[in-house]
């Protein structure tokens, strides 16, 4: 691995690491207080991203495309369909 790759790899980690407590809390809540048009840009351009990476063969933006896509698309859900507590 060359020290472009671990710097990707270190940038991915950094990434993911910041949408992990907002994405937890959102799932505890079952609600999301996040704008939404915010989270649609967001769970639309990191999924048009996760397809370039497959398809230009990047790794490192595959799996780091994929993941804020699926963490934005819990917050997306959260937002449509909230979990109402009695």
């Amino acid at each position: 691995m060359t020290g472009i790759e671990i710097l990707g790899w270190a940038g991915f980690g950094v990434l993911v690491a910041a949408w992990i407590p907002q994405t937890i809390d959102t799932i505890k809540a079952g609600n999301t207080q996040m704008n939404l048009a915010f989270i649609i840009m967001y769970f639309s351009s990191s999924l048009m991203l996760t397809i370039y990476s497959v398809m230009t063969g990047d790794p490192v933006f595959t799996a780091l495309n994929a993941l804020l896509t699926i963490g934005s698309g819990i917050n997306l859900f959260y937002k449509f369909f909230p979990r109402i507590t009695p």
